[in-house]
């Protein structure tokens, strides 16, 4: 299990380790507290005991007793964590690959030596929740010392490009990251503003065809409306607003029938429902007169 042990914690970074850190001296202004923390049980008593409240009647200042009261209260509880070792020495995570460390111990917003029973756990998973790589994730206080932490990192599912931005997203379309994307080459990519939000349903769709499927390369929303599907030799094939499914349905039994995308075409446009439109390659220039053309490059 991933943790963060109590250098690591000071210092962002993380390590694996099963062994446990010794626990740690307060930090000096909890070490001043606990020093005072008789004198100070004390004088909380003596001012509730002796009637506190009527000594500051008489010297006309009930707020100012009220508020040294408090604080005298806030830190007899805090020298008393302390004492019982409830400050925070170590964090143990689940559940992270892809996440960097640093990013989830800023989010985490906790360092070494702060008090345990003062951690905001739903703040702290709010935080977390917002890094890219997690779609969900659990915090929570662990006695005497200890802070869990339990994440759910979300699935690559292809690449999008946006204003002119490569981002990698999840099947739901939520953006993942825009860092380090190479290792992610060989996901489909998603070409459009509106594109995300309906990657998934278009993907289940070509999967439907696996011989088209392995082919498709890209797929551009257009107009938000609908798809222009490309393949991995350049051709294109346009998908109607309407009934996209059967049209694919209809180019599996073309291509299948016909091998239609490995003639010399350019566009296959789909999107009348009774008829098929192909756009045809251009034909090669002609060569000047007395060029011969180029023999073909021997085997080596």
């Amino acid at each position: 299990m991933p943790s963060l042990r109590s250098r690591d914690v000071a210092q962002g970074r993380l390590v694996n380790s099963a062994k446990r850190t010794p626990r740690f001296a307060a930090q000096r202004w909890l070490r001043v507290v606990g020093r005072h923390k008789r004198a100070i049980a004390v004088g909380v008593l003596l001012v509730a005991a002796t009637g506190g409240s009527a000594w500051a009647w008489q010297a006309g200042k009930i707020g100012d007793a009220q508020a040294l009261a408090a604080q005298l209260a806030s830190d007899a509880l805090v020298a008393t964590q302390v004492t019982a070792g409830l400050v925070v020495n170590e964090v143990t995570v689940e559940g992270r690959i892809e996440t960097a460390g640093a990013d989830l111990l800023g989010a985490l917003g906790v360092g070494r030596g702060d008090l345990l029973l003062s951690f905001d756990a739903d703040a702290a998973r709010a935080r977390i929740e917002r890094l890219g790589w997690i779609q969900s994730a659990m915090v929570s206080r662990r006695l005497p010392d200890r802070i869990h932490v339990e994440v759910t990192e979300r699935i690559p599912f292809a690449l999008w490009q946006s204003d002119r931005r490569l981002l990698l997203i999840d099947r739901e379309g939520a953006v993942i990251t825009d860092h380090g994307l190479g290792q992610f080459s060989n996901l489909p990519m998603i070409v459009g503003a509106a594109a995300a939000a309906h990657a998934g349903a278009l993907m289940d769709m070509i999967a439907v065809v696996p011989s088209l499927h392995v082919r498709v390369r890209a797929a551009v929303r257009v107009g938000g409306r609908r798809w222009d599907v490309h393949f991995d030799n350049g051709v294109v094939a346009k998908l109607p607003e309407e009934g996209a499914a059967g049209a694919w349905s209809r180019l599996a039994e073309l291509d299948a029938q016909y091998r239609i995308l490995d003639r010399a075409v350019q566009i296959i446009d789909l999107r009348l429902g009774d008829r098929l439109v192909l756009r045809l390659e251009p034909p090669a220039p002609p060569r000047p007169p007395g060029v011969k053309p180029k023999a073909p490059a021997r085997p080596v």
